[in-house]
């Protein structure tokens, strides 16, 4: 099985300016991502793509072995993030010559993230019938319960009646976060007409609370921050 993780990193950014090269715990927030992807064994090859050739050195400094350079109309704040990912993997099946049979996208601003949840992730794809999987955590709002939506009348209603009354929170059905954590994808997934990360076929790996935390803005930073030092320190 070959697999590829792909890395995307845009050099600009609205709610944390310059957020994938900043120093976190004491390497840049990409570098984290980075030495996940190759720790996890379970890669051919790691590339960064970005459209910052500041990036891209970040990456080779910390070990992706492919770096991508991505197109500005693939680099701007409206631009989807799927493209992307096709242009990185097309580029890696180019330079090295290897058809990949998995993709999986790691998201540089979500550090927290373990090897195992790396792992875990490729195999549920690997052992499942699923096209692909996202992960998420489990959620603290449920729609059926606590998650409102205001009509035009101004009047909030539950986001998602459910059939039967429901007068606890544990007792409605399991929602969860995605985490913009991990991606994995199939290569038939990926390449289909309308790649979505929410298909008719998708699977969730779920990771805990604490390893789901997407850094978008200066609060999610500093918490990040915290965690990841935490963890130094406790290792």
């Amino acid at each position: 099985m070959n697999r590829l993780a792909v890395i995307c990193a845009r050099g600009g950014s609205k709610g944390v300016k310059g957020k994938n090269l900043r120093m976190i715990a004491g390497k840049p927030l990409i570098a984290h991502t980075i030495e996940q992807a190759k720790a996890s064994g379970v890669f051919h090859t790691v590339a960064v793509s970005s459209d910052s050739a500041d990036i891209r050195e970040a990456g080779r400094r910390y070990g992706a072995d492919l770096l991508v350079e991505r197109p500005d109309e693939m680099a701007s704040d409206s631009a989807p993030k799927v493209p992307a990912i096709r242009h990185c993997a097309e580029s890696a099946e180019k330079s090295t010559g290897i058809h990949f049979n998995v993709i999986v996208d790691l998201d540089a601003t979500a550090p927290l993230r373990i090897v195992d949840d790396i792992v875990g992730a490729v195999r549920l794809l690997e052992t499942s019938d699923f096209a692909n999987i996202v992960s998420g955590a489990p959620a603290r709002r449920s729609p059926y319960f606590n998650l409102v939506e205001r009509d035009d009348t101004g009047r909030v209603h539950l986001s998602k009646p459910p059939k039967d009354n429901i007068f606890r929170r544990q007792d409605s059905p399991d929602c969860f976060d995605l985490n913009a954590s991990i991606f994995v994808w199939t290569r038939d997934m990926l390449y289909s007409d309308v790649p979505t990360p929410l298909g008719d076929n998708t699977g969730i790996f779920v990771m805990p609370e604490e390893r789901s935390i997407d850094i978008d803005t200066e609060t999610d930073f500093e918490f990040v921050e915290f965690m990841l030092n935490k963890r130094g320190s406790a290792a």
